[in-house]
């Protein structure tokens, strides 16, 4: 399985990541993500590789500028001028860019993620979120970027390290905030992270909702056999290598991680009281529930209940399936996994998009239409479900 392994020991920002996976390409790939990088269609964004070292290691740090001049240097006369660009905003500039539907349906995700997060720390609604205009057209440009970069490298599996924060405070627009920023840490929850002595905010929003939204699973790096090596290099200096490390290869076949199943018999609550349960399951991390029919002691008919969930959430779904239901008690059983990684794209139909579940890996893939677009605008245009679901798969195919 073709993997990409991100090691965050100094954290992560969407430059860095972008720099390290542009060194994992070949000339030729460099060649065509410049090129599209540079025509996009963002105003005034330039995107520059450029050789940089640190703590005595070489490496590329990728340039990211508007009109001319890096983030960071605009950052004290937007302050002033209050130039913003709402999510809307956001959202129609990426769907305007040159490039594939799949990247750009990556690029919408990730900054959905961001601006969820966003609303969430300032506690304010989706649509009120501001982002300073320079500062929304560079992390545009890294979020694309960086779902163009994964896009050429063709990779079946992206995990990562646990992610390193930083400590202490960091100056927004918002004033002083802690690190991790409320935003970045809303985005990493679910993420093994952890802090330390390097004062400065390692992780900013962009990175980890990058992170969150390709990675796969977070550990130690998985047994492969290593092809290429690429270092994102950031601005900020700091006493030890401050970079992103990617490595590129073929990960060794076999169980690709673990899952968790919580078991248990039920044959004393009504079909309704039982659905209720099953449906906040989801909602607290659950990754399946399923019911199914048996009979249990002294021959009653009831069911076996089997929630699927990452090893993290175990305690917090035991819980509540026995505070939710009527069992006493919950088996456990952690099995290795194999499993296709996700993506994501979407399709035009002649009623309206519709989106397209991706899988691939082990040399398979699968892409089929999402169900409930299907099923809307079915609804919305008066139409049987199979003939949206048909023109679907052709324009899929074409």
């Amino acid at each position: 399985m073709r993997t990409v392994y991100l090691e965050c020991n100094m954290g992560a920002a969407g430059d860095m990541l972008m720099a390290a996976l542009y060194e994992l390409m070949d000339s030729a790939q460099q060649e065509a993500f410049l090129r599209a990088m540079n025509s996009l269609g963002l105003p005034g964004v330039e995107v520059a590789p450029a050789a940089a070292r640190t703590g005595g290691i070489a490496g590329t740090r990728m340039r990211v500028t508007v009109r001319g001049r890096e983030e960071h240097e605009h950052h004290h006369e937007h302050e002033h001028h209050h130039h913003h660009a709402t999510p809307g905003r956001v959202a129609e500039l990426i769907d305007s860019l040159a490039l594939p539907r799949e990247v750009r349906a990556r690029a919408r995700e990730v900054y959905d993620a961001i601006a969820q997060a966003e609303a969430q720390a300032h506690g304010c609604d989706v649509g009120d979120v501001h982002y300073h205009e320079v500062g929304a057209l560079d992390a545009v440009a890294d979020v694309a970027g960086v779902c163009y970069a994964f896009h050429l490298l063709g990779v079946d599996w992206v995990t990562a390290s646990p992610v390193h924060v930083g400590s202490g405070t960091v100056h927004c627009a918002h004033g002083v905030m802690p690190i991790p920023a409320p935003a970045t840490a809303a985005l990493l929850k679910g993420v093994p992270v952890y802090g330390g002595e390097v004062r400065g905010e390692l992780c900013t929003p962009t990175g980890a909702a990058l992170l969150k939204c390709f990675a796969r699973s977070f550990g130690p790096m998985p047994p492969m056999v290593t092809e290429k090596i690429g270092y994102g290099v950031g601005t900020k200096e700091f006493e030890q290598a401050n970079c992103v490390r990617a490595f590129l290869g073929e990960a060794q076949e076999g169980a690709h991680g673990e899952i968790v199943e919580l078991v248990c018999n039920i044959d004393d609550m009504s079909p309704e009281a039982l659905a209720f349960a099953c449906s906040s399951l989801p909602e607290l991390g659950a990754l399946d529930v399923y019911t199914t029919p048996g009979t249990m002691k002294k021959g009653r008919p009831g069911h076996v209940l089997t929630v699927l969930c990452e090893p993290g959430r175990e305690g917090e779904l035991a819980r509540h399936i026995l505070a939710q239901t009527t069992t006493n008690g919950l088996r456990v059983r952690r099995c290795g996994k194999y499993f296709l990684a996700p993506g994501a794209g979407q399709v035009q139909t002649p009623w309206g998009p519709v989106g397209v579940k991706l899988a691939r890996g082990y040399g398979v893939s699968h892409a089929k239409p999402e169900f409930e677009d299907v099923a809307a605008l079915a609804r919305e245009n008066g139409l049987p479900y199979q003939a949206v679901f048909e023109a679907a798969l052709r324009r899929m195919e074409e």
